[in-house]
């Protein structure tokens, strides 16, 4: 039934509309319809566009009447995360005083799905400056995990991983930094892939100072989505180039084949910190997945893991997280400004020296990290080392503490410049489980091989109804 189209994933619905079994008319009013169902009690699009994405679509379908050529996504919808710019809507990033900073350019990922054929329904909330684990701004307001309100939808692409789980179009953008986009997948079940350094352009044109050095060495662009075919579409999508990135560069999507049998590194606890019984059987059961299609697979730690890891706040703290806490204090909300200032006391900033030094030491890693992925060409961890957290964890110190050591997980692949692909794996409850794949930069192909492997054992992601408040 058309008016089913918003349970697709962007594979079928893309392919239904080609052979002219559907349009992209009918495909987009399945999907607002869905929006108008779910959004009021999730709250995860907080720009809809239902006026603006039906002209477009009735474009879309005038142009495959006219026979013209058609893009890969032609008449798919697909959701913006509020913090990068598409042009005529604001780039607001959760805080109320951006609210009227309107884009007069598409960022590059945005420009890319409308070359694709793509048809933008929203934009998706994130917490104020993108810089907590939970989804929710005095702008906006809160976005609610559908499978359980009592938890964090994670952040910062929450509203993107909401968006997704409840079938409000089957590709969403997010972005991620130090988990923005494995950890909503992992809070809603639902698929996420980070991609590394490189891999897509990704600026904004409205942006008037520099990022901080290790923002563009840690801040990627990647999808959210419920498949992992539709994870590999949307990469092949928002990977086209824009020769002003500065970063980017014209890999392969697919590189060259490796030895084979593959070999998997499982880090089922992570060094340092705690990980949840549930999250250690996760890793084991994808393992189990693996090992049964043909990977080799052992239990062994990367180079240096819990280095690795310390070396965000090594240099994140100092060069990302001190300049954003006055403009968090001038600008963001009272919630944004309490857990910034917890992170900080947890994380203080180094002084100039010890920051060179850390960016010094993640070269000589990577370069160990890289020499480690010639023989083992995948390792899987934990998305993150605890159970998605309560609401608002994060604004007592103690529950900060908690935020950080959880997030551990996250946070070798921003380190070192690497692609992260989480997958949902087993169930604690009504909530998913979930492990994150990482490879050598620009072999995110590997990752969404295996990734195809565990969910064909654990089966793919359905939408689901919202739990009510």
């Amino acid at each position: 039934m058309m008016s089913e189209l918003w349970r697709l994933d962007a594979t079928d619905l893309a392919r239904l509309i080609r052979l002219g079994r559907a349009s992209a008319r009918e495909a987009t009013q399945s999907v607002l319809g869905r929006m108008d169902v779910v959004n009021p009690i999730t709250n995860g699009v907080v720009q809809q566009f239902a006026n603006e994405a039906l002209a477009a679509a009735d474009a879309a379908d005038a142009k495959q009447a006219r026979g013209e050529a058609l893009g890969v996504l032609h008449g798919v919808p697909v959701t913006i995360k509020v913090n990068i710019d598409q042009a005529g809507h604001a780039t607001t990033n959760g805080v109320v005083a951006l609210k009227d900073w309107v884009a007069q350019e598409d960022s590059p990922v945005v420009a890319n799905f409308r070359a694709a054929g793509a048809i933008i329904v929203g934009r998706t909330n994130t917490p104020a400056f993108s810089m907590r684990l939970f989804t929710d701004n005095a702008l906006h307001g809160r976005t609610v995990n559908p499978l359980d309100p009592g938890i964090s939808p994670g952040g910062s692409s929450g509203g993107a991983g909401v968006s997704i789980a409840t079938g409000v179009g089957p590709i969403a953008h997010g972005n991620d930094i130090a988990g923005s986009v494995r950890v909503p997948a992992y809070c809603n079940g639902v698929v996420g892939l980070r991609v590394g350094l490189g891999r897509i352009a990704a600026f904004n044109p409205s942006q008037p100072v520099a990022r901080p050095i290790t923002a563009q060495l840690m801040a990627v662009q990647g999808p959210l989505t419920r498949t992992v075919r539709d994870a590999r579409l949307a990469l092949a999508v928002m990977a086209r180039g824009d020769a002003r990135d500065t970063r980017w560069v014209d890999a392969p999507l697919v590189g060259p084949p490796p030895a084979r049998p593959l070999r998997v590194a499982l880090v089922p606890n992570l060094p340092g910190g705690f990980t949840h019984p549930a999250q250690s059987a996760a890793v084991r059961t994808a393992g189990r997945h693996l090992a049964a299609a043909g990977y080799v697979v052992e239990e062994v730690l990367p180079p240096d893991l819990e280095q690795v890891i310390d070396l965000w706040a090594a240099f994140g703290s100092a060069d990302v997280l001190a300049p954003l806490g006055p403009r968090m204090e001038e600008m963001g909300d009272e919630a944004g400004k309490l857990s910034m200032r917890h992170w900080l006391a947890l994380q203080p900033p180094g002084d100039l020296k010890s920051v060179l030094a850390a960016l010094a030491l993640r070269d000589l890693l990577l370069q160990r990290w890289q020499t480690f992925f010639i023989h083992t060409q995948l390792v899987v961890m934990p998305s993150l080392g605890d159970l998605p957290p309560p609401v608002d964890q994060d604004l007592t110190l103690e529950g900060q503490r908690k935020v950080l050591n959880s997030i551990r997980a996250a946070l070798p692949a921003p380190v070192l410049g690497l692609c992260g692909l989480a997958v949902p794996v087993g169930r604690h409850g009504a909530l998913r489980t979930g492990v994150q794949i990482t490879t050598a930069r620009f072999r995110e192909d590997l990752a969404l091989d295996a990734g195809e492997v565990i969910e064909a054992a654990e089966g793919v992601v359905q939408p689901v109804d919202p739990v009510k408040l």
